[in-house]
Order: C-alpha cells, then sequence, then structure tokens
C-alpha cells in the first residue's frame, strides 16, 4: 500500500513557513492553528490565527493551490485580525473524493465553502479572494450579501476583458475531446506550476520553490486529475455569472479593495481595472508581481489591507 505523506524536504518546508521573513519564530500572538471540520461527507481543512473577537478575514484560494498559499499573509494579519483559509475539496490537505462521490463544480464548491462557514459560526467578515475564489466568493457574496464587510479581490476576474492566456482552457470548455484535454493537462505539469509563481515575477528570486513544488504534490495524487478537468470543464459556469457579479457591485456597493500582479498573463491587470466600472470607488492598487502576487508582496499587501479595513469601519 502506497503512502502519500509529504517527503521530509516539504514537511521541513511547511516548518519554515511558519516563520516570519526575519527567521523568527511565531509569537503566540498569531499563532497559526491547522484545524479540520467535517462538512457532511467531506472533511474541510483550514488555517487559522488571529483572536476570534477581532474583525474576520475569510481567505479563498485559487489554482492550483490551497490555503498554503496565504501563510505569510496570515501571520502578517493575525494581531489584528481573525484570519482564516479553508482548502476546498479536492484541494491541499481537504478530502478528496472522487468525482463519483463529488460534484465538482464551481456551484457545488460554493456551497460546501458557505456550509463551512456557517459551521463556524461566521456572521461577518472581509472577503479575500484570488484565481478560484473569485468564483467561490462571489457566489457566496450573490446569495448572502449580509455576510461581507468587504472585498479584497487579487488577480480573480469578474470581467471578459480581464481573460489572459487561457486558450487551452476555453477550447477545452467548449469541446472536451482527447485532444483538448491533453492541452489541459499541460497545466497540471511540474513546469506549469512553476511557470504560474515565476512568470511576471518582479524579482524571481523571491519565490519560495516549496510553493510549487507543494501544489504539484498535491497535483500529483492519483484521481486528483479527474477532479481538474472537471472543474476545468465547469469553468465556462462562471462566464454567465460575471453579470450577475457585476450588478451585485452595482446594487450593494460592497467596500472593495483590489490588489493585482500586473504582470499577469492569465488574468491580466486590464480585468483589474474593469472592476472600477461597477465600483467606482473601489481602491485599487497594481503591484510588480504575476498570479502568486503574495509569494513577493505579502507584507505589502497585508499593510494595504490594514489601512483599507481601517479606513472603512
Amino acid at each position: 500500500m502506497k503512502s502519500y505523506l509529504l517527503p521530509i524536504s516539504l514537511m521541513l518546508g511547511l516548518a519554515l513557513s511558519l516563520q516570519t521573513a526575519s527567521g523568527q519564530v511565531l509569537s503566540n500572538k498569531n499563532h497559526m492553528n491547522f484545524k479540520t471540520i467535517k462538512i457532511y461527507s467531506v472533511e474541510i481543512f483550514y488555517r487559522e490565527a488571529g483572536d476570534p473577537a477581532k474583525p474576520t478575514i475569510l481567505l479563498l484560494h485559487g489554482f492550483p493551490s490551497s490555503s498554503h498559499m496565504y501563510r505569510d499573509l496570515i501571520s502578517d494579519l493575525s494581531d489584528k485580525y481573525h484570519v482564516i483559509a479553508p482548502d476546498y475539496p479536492g484541494f491541499g490537505q481537504s478530502s478528496a473524493p472522487p468525482v463519483k462521490e463529488y460534484d465538482y463544480t464551481f456551484d457545488n464548491l460554493s456551497k460546501t465553502i458557505e456550509q463551512f462557514i456557517d459551521a463556524l459560526k461566521l456572521e461577518k467578515f472581509s472577503l479575500y479572494m484570488q484565481d478560484y475564489g473569485g468564483p467561490v466568493g462571489l457566489r457566496i457574496a450573490l446569495r448572502r450579501p449580509e455576510l461581507i464587510n468587504a472585498l479584497i479581490i487579487q488577480n480573480a476576474n469578474s470581467y471578459l476583458q480581464g481573460l489572459g492566456d487561457l486558450k487551452p482552457f476555453l477550447d477545452y470548455i467548449k469541446e472536451p475531446n482527447q485532444q483538448n484535454e491533453e492541452s489541459v493537462r499541460q497545466f497540471f505539469t511540474l513546469s506549469a506550476t512553476k511557470w504560474q509563481y515565476t512568470e511576471g515575477a518582479g524579482d524571481v528570486f523571491k519565490i519560495s520553490p516549496d510553493s510549487y513544488t507543494i501544489d504539484q504534490y498535491y497535483l500529483d495524487r492519483p484521481g486528483n486529475d479527474a477532479v481538474q478537468l472537471a472543474l476545468c470543464r465547469d469553468y465556462g459556469s462562471n462566464f454567465p455569472k460575471y453579470k450577475e457579479w457585476q450588478a451585485y457591485f452595482r446594487k450593494y456597493k460592497p467596500k472593495t479593495l483590489i490588489v493585482w500582479g500586473k504582470n499577469d498573463k492569465l488574468f491580466t491587470s486590464t480585468g483589474a481595472k474593469a472592476y472600477l466600472k461597477d465600483l467606482p470607488n473601489a481602491e485599487l492598487h497594481l503591484l510588480n508581481g504575476g498570479h502568486f502576487l503574495l509569494e513577493e508582496y505579502h507584507l505589502e499587501v497585508s499593510k494595504i489591507i490594514d489601512k483599507f479595513l481601517a479606513g472603512n469601519k
């Protein structure tokens, strides 16, 4: 029987990620906890730090990542905020039931995360969304606008004009044949995962290889390709939702902060600027980074978030 425990090198990388950039071990005031909660038949893993009595920030990750992408931002924010970051089913440390046992669609992911929110009794929070976090989080915001204190959007698209180098995905959505599937499968390889982290980076030497190596470990688990293919096929369900989300922006006028890696080739900076059409009062910051902006700029982003939330109480 095979064992799928993380290799020692990756375990060491995870342990090191609990340290601040200065190398100091986290103090008790912002110690990160690693928890699991059962949502019906699915075990949802999540990271939590900070005082629950303080304002809550819920962090929703993208593809092909997990809550691990927020490890530094959680540390940066947890002295002033209660910070929670779950892994979706099929990602990270959450359970990954086969496609015959769990409906891997963005609608269903959003329903599972909504049930997670209710299970944790989160009644009001700021919602941070990156990549897949956008279609998951905005579905929740549309259904439950009373939950949202503010939106923090990072390289997560809600406008067609922001779509970048996504032709293989778009072809697969339109026609999920064998040829198009093979093109999409290239995005499940280590070289593609590394590219998502390093392409557009302001300083590639600041991108920890632990990040894309850990993501690839999860992608390579038996059966995970079927999970990711199902979500790729379903990604087209997000496009008709764009108009609904844009109407939500206009109707509810949520306090919105947009932080964006301006060199992202998947979700371009045009998509960041597009939000201003429906959210003219949104605060926009374009940073010299790529798709996984926080690998380089987590401290800068944490300061932007703190200033934004402090000024929008």
